[in-house]
């Protein structure tokens, strides 16, 4: 997992309790300007992305597990956009059916 330089001292516990290696994303020895630092990028662009649905643009959940679900569900949404054809207008299935005639 991907985490910033202030997490530094819970990268041991996540390694005891949960099994994961910390990969700690800081500035490079030296730097004095602002850079873009490698795969921070990433986890900024997914939590913009769960603030486009209205359930988690703020804490509405009181139960942790509700929360966690709308996060799942907002990321098979996400996902399967990817895998959605791109729409052309000139395909039949977007076309509106014909009116039928009235009696």
């Amino acid at each position: 997992m991907w985490a910033d330089a202030g997490y530094k001292a819970f990268a041991a516990w996540v390694a005891q309790h949960c099994g994961w290696v910390l990969d700690i994303v800081s500035k490079r020895p030296g730097q004095t300007t602002f850079e873009v630092q490698k795969w921070r990028w990433i986890v900024e662009r997914t939590f913009a992305w769960f603030g486009r649905y209205r359930r988690l643009s703020k804490d509405y959940e009181h139960n942790p597990k509700s929360s966690e679900t709308w996060i799942y569900i907002a990321m098979i949404h996400r996902m399967s956009r990817f895998d959605l054809p791109d729409k052309n207008q000139d395909d039949d299935l977007l076309r509106r059916p014909p009116e039928r005639a009235k009696p």
